[in-house]
């Protein structure tokens, strides 16, 4: 497929994650119905980068996503990660399987007065927000990991690129979170049950507390839990935002730690991430053709927070990152994994 068709497919209607250089939004209303949002790129920036000669090459080492395994000064850090990481699968596995409960609900707003509908409909509901709460709990754990390995991958004396070369453990942990929180988001917005339902039971919630009828299920799921619930299923991208806004916040709470050892350690990733997809020697060193998807999302994970943290952005001139790279690699893909990659970043 031609980069400018490709290019012309990159399109949505705005609504900033970060600083007005990269951008993400919901459904598009020229997006083909059902489809996911796409990623929309600042053409006057994409086309300086696409046409950059003087980028750096940046770091060229291979790092072992499949097997790397923590040394013991990793260890502390690995084991508080890795508590979290081994619920990652179940989460999205139970987003996959999340159904909702449509049926039920449009039976009880179709018959307001047959008491056996609303309560078939919140006896449906209620579960459903059970699971809603725990992928929220689960994103407020998965930031804090994140947080963790931040503060060892960007530590002092060492520069990012030898923290990633000699701890290639947490660095792959790193990369975990990122395709987790791809994987979570993409589901999530393919799936506009989740809003629907949580919608239902707010509104149902409210009448019950106006009427004081009892409500099984509030305490689970308190007034403030479900306001910060709201915010967080609001957004296209909640677990990316929630990364972005963590990352942000580490930067803001470690002043004396400077910004460009976490934008390095980015940038870093980004560029190991590029080399070893696009170079045949270290490739083929894949032993699981899953790592090639797992190189891309990380690859591209690490570009958008880089981006959000970054004073200036990825597509700047100025960027460690070597975007004219980076795009060649995603294109390079065959066509349908481009586009669903480029949906899935969302």
């Amino acid at each position: 497929m031609k980069l400018g068709r490709i290019l012309r497919r990159i399109r949505a209607t705005v609504v900033p994650l970060c600083t007005g250089k990269l951008h993400f939004t919901s459904r598009s209303s020229i997006s083909a119905p059902g489809e996911p949002a796409l990623l929309y790129l600042n053409m006057g920036n994409l086309l300086k980068v696409l046409t950059c000669t003087d980028l750096e090459q940046g770091p060229n080492f291979f790092l072992d996503f499949e097997n790397a395994q923590p040394t013991e000064s990793e260890k502390e850090i690995y084991n508080q990660v890795n508590v979290v990481l081994k619920d990652a699968e179940g989460i999205l596995e139970d987003l996959q399987s999340y159904r909702g409960a449509g049926h039920e609900i449009r039976e009880a707003i179709q018959h307001p007065a047959d008491e056996k509908l609303q309560e078939k409909a919140w006896g449906a509901v209620v579960p459903l927000v059970g699971k809603l709460k725990k992928f929220y709990e689960f994103s407020q754990r998965l930031e804090a990991a994140l947080r963790g390995l931040l503060g060892a991958l960007t530590s002092t004396p060492y520069s990012p690129t030898q923290h990633l070369e000699r701890e290639q453990a947490l660095a792959k942990q790193f990369a975990e979170i990122l395709h987790f929180t791809l994987r979570f988001d993409e589901l999530k917005m393919t799936n506009p049950a989740i809003q629907n339902d949580f919608s239902y039971y707010r509104r149902t919630l409210s009448r019950m507390r106006i009427n004081n009828v009892p409500a099984e299920g509030e305490n689970e799921v308190n007034n403030e839990l479900a306001n910060r619930m709201s915010l967080f299923y609001a957004e296209a991208t909640p677990m990316l935002k929630t990364l972005s806004d963590a990352t942000t916040k580490f930067v803001s709470e470690n002043k004396n730690l400077p910004i460009e050892n976490t934008t390095d350690c980015l940038s870093t990733m980004a560029s190991v991430c590029r080399v070893m997809l696009e170079t045949p020697e270290y490739r083929s060193r894949f032993t699981n053709e899953e790592t090639v998807s797992f190189c891309l999302r990380v690859m591209v994970g690490v570009i958008i927070l880089y981006d959000h943290v970054h004073p200036v952005g990825a597509f700047a001139k100025t960027s460690k990152i070597d975007m004219k790279g980076c795009i060649k690699v995603l294109k390079d893909q065959p066509p349908n994994s481009f586009i669903k990659m480029m949906k899935s970043i969302l």
